[in-house]
């Protein structure tokens, strides 16, 4: 079998590699069969990652059972939960340090494939930017779902239940003791968060992209189902060596479509629309604004999970999970059915005989909750070039609203303002200076959300921000504002007490202040001063395209380069 680390390690020219891999406990027979990566993203203090570890044996076991050479190395991995406030600076940046550094891993040594182990937020979508880029085949293992927890009052929780509190007990509608009790209890164990925040949402990406097992999106983190997983894909990225398959060539217009329509039918998190156009511009693809609404006004609701409703991603995964969604889909004319699957000849194949099991959990295509998806794009004076808005977590009541604007210019200012109960029945309230140039890094607005709900405000008070929002965020939270405020955006016009309009089925994000007084404004606004961060985010705030693109880098132009001189 020809494989490309032969290159590195055959003959009198790969003396000095084999030498060094002989260092390291490698035999001759080792360095003549396919060299295949395992990428792993475990820490000792996430718990969606705090596994992998132990999983990566099986991955070992699997591509040695394939006649592979194993040769793992690992990659940083943030949790957003933990990273709030300033911290929240650093996450969405490191999407892409993540996605460079699995890329320069495997080029630099010619790995002949690589297996992604990978659980959380900017983790998956780092490492699909990485797949994308590809040039050797790539296999995923997700790394399952912590176990949910019901507590002594009968209730199922999840972590996004742990933020909520925090506002309930600010608001006295629980009490210290069972704050504690919920702080001490809601997260399990190793997993993901078992709600349908941005990793459970990323996971089922991946499996609806084709590039993990059936089921894996919603697996236990725990057993023997993630094991034998783990230990396959190892098996399969073997098998693909021979097979010569890329792994960019798994990411067609069509995929992704498939994919953002999964994402759409479960009510996914919003920051799938940062994720997914970062991950097509790797391959020269394109996803506009535009063209996740007309897929959300396409792709019927299926389902509602936590923090949306009492369903658990565990629920989702015993109902059918991933393949009922695409069996559901495809029920409906909507799955490109000739996409590839690792795992089986095509997507249409691979999701036909997987029919939904619990009908109360994913809903048939015929009977949805919403005949439009769970995200929805908005347009208006306000935010010219798009807005973002989880609408199957906003009450009804609140899917119309009009009401003063109370501004803050960043996510401190709002949080004190929550927490000293200054926020009035029918209040807008606008946070600005959190895009990704502005934060810089564009921070998700998790605590001030959650607070909001916990408070009991979700039917009165909306936020609109150039910031984001974390992916399991409910009611009336408006994120993605573009252009930024900071870069001189209607978000940076907006005074205290201007009425603000939001139409989510009509698709509007209106300011109520006259062209005129606007123009006024901007002729008067000088762009804040940046905040002084030092390091890395500097360059960041350099080089960031903005939300409505993904907020992804953009190369700077190098005098005499594009012109090849």
């Amino acid at each position: 079998m020809a494989h490309r680390s032969l290159k590195v390690l055959d003959g009198i020219g790969g003396t000095y590699a084999r030498a060094l891999y002989k260092a390291s406990g490698f035999r001759d027979a080792e360095l003549r069969s396919p060299m295949v990566a395992i990428a792993n993203s475990w820490n000792d203090f996430e718990p969606g990652h705090v596994h992998l570890r132990g999983l990566a044996q099986h991955v070992r076991e699997g591509i040695r059972e394939s006649g592979g050479t194993p040769v793992e190395f690992n990659t940083v991995a943030p949790c957003d939960g933990i990273a709030q406030g300033a911290g929240m600076h650093y996450v969405l940046p490191l999407r892409d340090i993540i996605a460079a550094s699995v890329e320069l891993m495997v080029e630099a040594h010619q790995f002949d494939a690589v297996v992604c182990l990978c659980t959380c937020d900017k983790i998956v979508p780092g490492m699909l930017m990485a797949a994308a880029r590809g040039r050797v085949p790539v296999v995923f293992v997700t790394g399952g779902l912590m176990a949910a927890h019901r507590g002594s009052d009968g209730v199922v929780r999840g972590t996004s239940d742990v933020k909520e509190a925090m506002g309930a007990y600010k608001a006295g509608r629980i009490s210290q003791e069972k704050l504690a009790e919920i702080e001490s209890t809601t997260c399990t164990g190793c997993g993901g968060c078992n709600m349908m925040g941005t990793a459970s949402t990323l996971c089922c990406v991946v499996e609806a992209l084709g590039l993990s097992a059936p089921g894996n999106a919603t697996v236990p983190a725990a057993g023997h189902d993630i094991e034998r997983m783990a230990f396959q894909a190892g098996k399969r990225a073997v098998e693909l060596v021979g097979e010569g398959r890329a792994g960019r060539e798994m990411f067609t217009l069509e995929s992704l479509a498939n994919a953002a329509r999964v994402g759409l039918a479960i009510g996914g998190s919003t920051n799938l629309l940062l994720h997914l156009p970062a991950i097509a511009s790797e391959v020269g693809l394109e996803l506009s604004l535009d063209w996740f609404d007309r897929l959300g006004r396409e792709t019927p609701l299926l389902g509602r999970f936590k923090p949306a409703s009492a369903f658990t991603v565990t629920d989702f995964g015993e109902a059918g999970g991933v393949m009922a969604v695409l069996h559901e889909l495809d029920r409906g004319g909507l799955l490109h059915r000739a996409c590839p699957a690792l795992f089986g000849d095509t997507m249409g194949e691979l999701c036909r005989n997987r029919p939904v099991v619990r009908p109360e959990v994913i809903r048939p295509v015929n009977q949805p909750l919403s005949p439009e998806g769970g995200i929805a794009i908005l347009r208006g004076s306000l935010s010219p070039q798009g807005a973002v808005v989880k609408q199957s977590g906003v009450l009804p009541a609140m899917m119309r609203h009009c009401g003063p604007a109370r501004v803050f210019e960043c996510e401190e200012e709002v949080k004190q303002r929550l927490m000293s109960s200054g926020v009035r029945s029918g209040d807008v309230l606008v946070i600005r200076n959190e895009g990704p140039v502005g934060g810089p890094g564009m921070r998700e607005l998790s605590i001030p959300a959650a607070l909001l709900v916990g408070m009991g405000l979700a039917d009165k008070v909306a936020m609109v921000t150039d910031g984001r929002y974390s992916g399991a965020t409910r009611g009336p939270c408006i994120g993605h504002a573009s252009p930024e405020a900071a870069l001189g955006g209607p978000l940076a016009l907006v005074h205290d007490g201007d009425l603000i309009d939001i139409d989510i089925p009509a698709r509007r994000l209106d300011l109520r202040v006259s062209p005129e007084e606007l123009e006024r404004r901007k002729a008067q606004w000088r762009p804040p001063e940046a905040r002084k961060q030092g390091g890395y985010l500097d360059l960041y705030r350099r080089i960031v395209s903005g939300a409505e693109a993904g907020a992804r880098l953009r190369c700077p132009r190098v005098s005499g380069v594009e012109s090849g001189q």
